[in-house]
């Protein structure tokens, strides 16, 4: 009787862990599902509430300068990680302060964490999860993304992501955005137009280039300066968010010079006034005082 409670222990603790696996590993359909095929809605079109209808483009209709850019945008180490950046993950939590270890690190460093996301990790969220923040729903995200990595080529992961991401509210698919924006294929995207969409890739509702574009600007500008090859840091996007709101910083007022460099000028000896064209700067000495601003103190 007494070791029938320690063995129902062990089935109970057996049959959680089961059940756990099952929910990290279990997706339908299964990652290799997607090599061939397109789904008809994702798991965050479903979740937008609104009829969805895409249509998707062949990876070789994208722009080499769009692909380039959403590389440099959002996944920098896309073509060598297999599915979790860890470089990036652990850039994004050095920056954590006090202490308590690795978990509270995370919780503090947990908007980094998100941004931190490689493009198979959005692919895996917007195929098969929701936009929920939880560690879970993270923990989740990752093995997902891990087996999608194991199952598809890289320029599928590529493909299915430019064509399944949300560009703006109710906008899914590169082709959809560049005709919604700029009213031209995605195929004849500028480098501006391309930089512009990645920029809005992060808050697509709250950031682009139809609304509130401040954000979308300040980091397409980024991003274009990275695809000339200059290695700029593209910083996360609360940093991105604190850069916007340093206050503008006026320009001091210059006063004109005054009219005590006239005897300056004419105390020029004759061997020397021909290296300066006295007139023309006692002209223009005068010409500075009429137009100064009236707020300026007569004497100057």
């Amino acid at each position: 009787m007494w070791d029938a409670k320690p063995r129902n222990g062990q089935r109970l603790a057996l049959g959680l862990a089961g059940l756990a696996a099952v929910w990290l590993f279990g997706v339908w359909p299964p990652p290799v599902w997607w090599r061939s095929h397109w789904p008809h809605q994702t798991a965050m079109m479903r979740l937008s509430g609104a009829a969805v209808s895409y249509q998707p483009s062949a990876l070789g209709k994208i722009p080499p300068v769009l692909q380039r850019m959403v590389i440099i945008g959002e996944d920098s180490r896309f073509r060598t990680h297999h599915g979790i950046d860890f470089t990036e993950l652990a850039d994004a939590l050095s920056g954590g302060s006090g202490g308590g270890g690795a978990v509270r690190t995370a919780w503090q460093r947990r908007d980094r964490i998100r941004g931190a996301s490689t493009i198979t990790q959005q692919l895996a969220k917007n195929l098969y999860l929701s936009p929920s923040r939880s560690a879970l729903r993270k923990l989740k995200e990752a093995v997902t993304a891990v087996r999608l990595e194991l199952a598809l080529p890289k320029d599928r992961i590529l493909e299915l992501y430019l064509n399944l991401a949300e560009w703006g509210p109710g906008i899914w698919g590169a082709d959809a955005a560049s005709r919604h924006y700029f009213e031209v294929p995605a195929s004849q995207l500028d480098e501006e137009q391309a930089a512009a969409l990645v920029a809005t890739l992060p808050h697509p509702r709250t950031s682009n280039p139809a609304f509130s574009p401040a954000r979308m600007l300040a980091r397409r500008d980024l991003i274009l300066t990275r695809y000339h090859g200059v290695d700029v840091y593209i910083p996360p996007e609360e940093d991105l968010d604190s850069l916007l709101a340093v206050p503008p910083i006026t320009p001091p007022v210059i006063p004109p010079l005054p009219d005590t460099m006239a005897p300056v000028i004419d105390s020029l000896t004759d061997s020397t006034r021909h290296l300066v064209p006295v007139d023309s700067v006692r002209d223009t000495i005068k010409a500075r005082r009429t137009d100064a601003p009236s707020h300026l103190p007569a004497s100057l």
